[in-house]
């Protein structure tokens, strides 16, 4: 069984990545294989409503920046976490990107985010977190995946990189994260 970690954010080892850390930590100590993957700051490009993945039928996006490596990385595995920091009360534009490609790629392809299990990770500095949080989300509950919860919205209030170590509320939240998606992907896989 396998997670794979998405860390949306160009800054890649703050706030997000080191939720997504956690969260990760959490599932390799459930004994469920995690992975995290660099999105933000690379040149990705949003979906062009060109309708070839829907003609074509191979699991891919026409478009060739990239984005497809991760589309294969998520076809793969058995749960996925998307981490995106809060910019102007949403996502980066890294993951409202794979949001939409993957969405439709996925839909192109009779389904293929389907019951595989998603959590959304965000960071704010301050506000904001909730609709980034709900952007995530509204991917995974369109794409029929059930989604891992915690005690709490999964999310951390730092600002600076490493702000988020001083986050112990975020912290146990990451962990609760990790440990519930593992007993979920394990359940949804018959173990």
């Amino acid at each position: 069984m396998k997670v794979l970690l998405i860390n949306g954010s160009p800054r890649r080892h703050g706030n997000t990545f080191q939720a997504l850390e956690t969260v990760a930590r959490a599932l390799q100590e459930s004994d469920v294989e995690a992975e995290i993957c660099q999105l933000g700051g690379k040149e990705v490009r949003g979906c062009q409503n060109c309708g070839v993945c829907s003609r074509r039928k191979d699991r891919r996006c026409v478009l060739t920046d990239g984005m497809n490596d991760i589309l294969e990385k998520i076809w793969a595995a058995d749960g996925l976490v998307i981490g995106s920091p809060t910019y102007f009360s949403n996502v980066s534009s890294e993951v409202k990107a794979l949001i939409d490609r993957a969405g439709v790629v996925s839909g192109a392809n009779d389904g293929l985010l389907r019951g595989k299990v998603g959590a959304a990770v965000v960071a704010a500095r301050r506000a904001g977190a909730n609709f980034a949080f709900a952007a995530i989300n509204f991917l995974f509950t369109k794409c029929e995946m059930p989604v891992a919860s915690a005690a709490y919205w999964n999310m951390t209030l730092a600002g600076a990189p490493g702000e988020a170590q001083n986050d112990a509320e975020g912290i146990r939240t990451f962990e609760t994260l990790g440990k519930n998606m593992a007993f979920m992907v394990r359940r949804l896989r018959g173990q």
